[in-house]
């Protein structure tokens, strides 16, 4: 339903507001359908991606993939704005899931219905398809998903019987348990530097940040589901149940230091802890995240996808570059093949391959992937990310230090976030429904 009421938007004089690229583009349609042959340009700041390009290059000799690698963040996303203006662009770039429908938005890519909207339609679920569907065309296709999992000290837990949490009032409780187990430890982290978890947490909980009203977008940061999770994690950073951390080293050393001995995390993090905290091998176990009411219910935290940005020139090759490294069990086998990656394949296909090259011995034997699957089954269908998520993310940010503070309340947090978004989205000409 979501993805009619946006196609008939966009496909309207209202609807240009929402997606400025309109409805096809007739030179997309004319350059993917020649020949797949050339030379390509590969923009990534994925691990793995020079390995990949050389494995396509090995198996494909009518196509020569050039990979450049690029800065990650914000700084990424300005180097690819500029080579669009510029005419600079290359072929096949990474876009992550919530960055990718402003570059939509703001007619920077290549639509990719005709070349490759039936292998998206075929190949991933519909909470994945959704992230990458906007007003009735495909703008790119997925190649990592990041379902939410929890991460435990199992040695922790056993020595002070503590029960791993299944619902949010027993991770609230579990939390307390670990304080008093040990004074310095906690069972929990709020980033004070990432807005990526609040915002899984909230889509896990039922909030829709994003649609569309009639001719409108519709803005919902601080609808029912993400005022309940803001208050609840709000509450447990002002009680001290949880660590107020960067994302980045402070976190990792806290693991290191037994100060963090359980944490919500993605999929990734199994490979990251892996290879950040090595000399806790066997130690470290991994559940389902829990629910509000103890049903299964999932999100992202993270995930990317690969597109074409506007402008390229090859663009029949890219898309057989693009169809190879996200669906195909070589291509898949060719990112995990350099280290102990534990990346989740948007394709659910392909969790064997990466499964297989995934080591068991970090996490006592156990399954890791099997956790992940479940819980990518149970991500909730009808999200879509906002159309300017950078400032919209910024505003999470600049405030997130002052919850870790005590100075302001995650909630407002939430209604700053949503009137700088708001306020950017009508600057920029979007209609914004009340």
């Amino acid at each position: 339903m979501f993805r009619r009421r946006l196609t008939a938007l966009v496909c309207t004089v209202a609807g240009l507001s929402l997606l400025a690229t309109g409805c096809g583009d007739s030179d997309s349609e004319g350059s993917t359908a020649e020949k797949a042959t050339g030379e390509v340009t590969f923009w990534s700041f994925v691990k793995g991606s020079d390995e990949v390009a050389e494995a396509f290059n090995r198996s494909h000799p009518d196509i020569k993939v050039t990979f450049e690698a690029v800065p990650s963040g914000q700084e990424y996303y300005s180097k690819l704005t500029n080579a669009v203006k510029a005419g600079t662009v290359p072929d096949v770039a990474v876009a992550e899931f919530a960055q990718l429908p402003e570059f939509a938005a703001q007619g920077k890519l290549e639509g990719l219905g005709d070349e490759l909207g039936t292998l998206v339609e075929d190949h991933f679920p519909q909470a994945t398809r959704q992230l990458v569907e906007l007003g009735g065309e495909t703008w790119g296709v997925p190649r990592d998903a990041a379902p939410l999992m929890l991460f435990y000290r199992n040695d922790f837990f056993k020595d002070h019987g503590i029960d791993v949490p299944t619902t949010w009032d027993d991770y609230r409780d579990m939390t307390g348990q670990v304080k008093k187990a040990d004074p310095k430890a906690r069972g929990g982290v709020m980033y004070t530097d990432n807005p990526g978890l609040l915002s899984a947490l909230a889509w896990q909980g039922g909030s829709r940040w994003f649609g569309t009203e009639k001719d409108a977008w519709k803005v919902s940061l601080t609808d029912g589901p993400s005022r309940k999770v803001a208050d609840y994690w709000g509450d447990l950073a002002r009680e001290d149940l949880v660590h107020s951390l960067s994302s980045l080293d402070p976190f990792w050393t806290s693991v290191q230091q037994n100060r963090t001995v359980a944490y919500v995390c993605a999929s990734w993090c199994a490979g990251a802890q892996q290879a950040t905290v090595a000399d806790q091998k066997g130690t470290w176990s991994v559940a389902p995240v829990p629910t509000w009411d103890g049903k299964p219910a999932s999100a992202m935290y993270g995930g990317s996808s690969f597109v074409i940005p506007k402008g390229a020139r090859n663009s029949a090759a890219a898309a057989e570059f693009i169809k190879w490294i996200t669906t195909d069990p070589d291509g898949m086998k060719a990112w995990v093949s350099s280290g102990t990656s534990s990346m989740f394949p948007a394709d659910p296909r392909l969790v064997p391959v990466t499964k297989a090259a995934f080591p068991t011995d970090y996490f006592g034997g156990q399954d890791v992937y099997a956790v992940g699957s479940e819980s990518y089954k149970a991500i909730r269908q009808g999200w879509t990310w906002g159309p300017v998520m950078g400032t919209t993310n910024t505003a999470i940010v600049d405030l997130l230090p002052k919850v870790a503070e005590g100075t302001v309340k995650l909630s407002d947090v939430l209604t700053g976030a949503q009137e700088a978004t708001v306020k950017d989205m009508e600057r920029r000409g979007m209609k914004v429904a009340p």
